[in-house]
């Protein structure tokens, strides 16, 4: 049996995340850590596992460690689980400064134990499909890409950039920079980006636009706002726009849907019916705990470290209004 402890229920991806291990016959949810009482007692019961006081007495009990924590707790629970020696699959952002997902990699990599970031979109069928295009030659040499990753605004800690680390650009940046990096094969070289609280007029981001330019010259852009209204059938989208000197594709992740109106809620919403990516990412997850061995197709924790790269010259960026390079930390 596949013993996994929960490192916080602040992110809402535990839910998705929590269900998808119960689901597998040779996991058990071992105990959940949260430095929230109520919180901690609440979603405990709802996965159906104990609550802990302690980081400690959740590590003594697992094989391997899920941490959902508000972003700027990921270094402190990251360096702990390394020091127990559980395999650690941590939540995006993988840090708020480049600095600190730099130092969570160092600790994981001489402690001898596996980081990953959780970056599920790499799951995606259409994804996958899409790379065998690309690897194939289908659309020819790629000459740029246009990138969204809209969302609603999940407020809570998400806009207390002293949990979070930023807002909109720091939320939503991350996804599509790393399939960026999987397209391309190449790494961010520099980054222009516009960011504004125009929407909600808060003291956080709330909308981004980035031009992201590649060192081998492809460049692409990216819509990285909370521009969802509360009314949207969904919390957001991803998607690509690629241009080939053979052709052009569009990607939408998830396009397959169907069209819900309930009259109890007085909502529509988007029901979805393709491939679950939560799913094959927590598979993965588990099989690299089983087997002992870094699993090639999860993100790992330079790959976290390489997308933090970029938010962080994303908002210089902002500050100065001019392209920034990414720095390597």
């Amino acid at each position: 049996m596949i013993r996994i402890g929960l490192l916080s229920a602040a992110h809402l991806h535990i839910d998705s995340y929590a269900a998808q291990l119960r689901s597998l016959p040779q996991v058990a949810l071992t105990g959940l850590w949260d430095d929230d009482a109520e919180r901690r007692t609440r979603k405990a019961a709802e996965y159906g596992c104990p609550a802990f006081e302690s980081v400690e007495a959740v590590l003594d009990r697992c094989d391997a460690v899920v941490i959902c924590s508000e972003n700027v707790h990921h270094p402190t629970l990251t360096a702990q689980a390394a020091r127990a020696g559980r395999t650690i699959l941590c939540e995006k952002p993988l840090a708020t400064t480049p600095e600190n997902a730099r130092t969570m990699v160092d600790l994981c990599a001489e402690a001898g134990v596996s980081l990953y970031t959780a970056f599920p979109c790499r799951f995606s069928a259409a994804f996958q499909q899409l790379i065998k295009m690309v690897r194939h030659g289908d659309l020819g040499e790629i000459l740029a890409v246009r990138g969204t990753n809209h969302g609603q605004c999940p407020f809570g800690w998400f806009v207390d950039p002293a949990l979070s680390g930023g807002g909109a650009v720091m939320d939503h940046t991350v996804h599509v920079t790393d399939l960026l990096r999987v397209l391309l094969g190449s790494e961010c070289a520099s980054v222009f980006c516009e960011a504004d609280s125009g929407l909600l007029h808060g003291d956080f981001d709330d909308t981004g636009f980035l031009t992201l330019n590649f060192e081998n010259g492809v460049f692409a852009t990216l819509d990285a706002s909370w521009s969802r209204p509360k009314t949207f059938p969904t919390w957001g989208d991803v998607t690509l726009g690629v241009v080939g000197t053979k052709g052009f594709i569009e990607l939408d992740m998830f396009r397959q849907q169907t069209m819900v109106y309930d009259d109890r809620r007085g909502t529509a919403t988007y029901g979805g019916w393709g491939s679950d990516i939560d799913a094959g990412l927590i598979r993965a997850f588990i099989e690299s705990v089983e087997t002992g061995v870094p699993h090639s197709e999860i993100a790992s924790g330079t790959d976290g470290l390489r997308a933090v790269e970029v938010v962080a010259a994303a908002y210089r960026s902002a500050d100065t209004h001019r392209p920034e390079a990414v720095l390597r930390a």
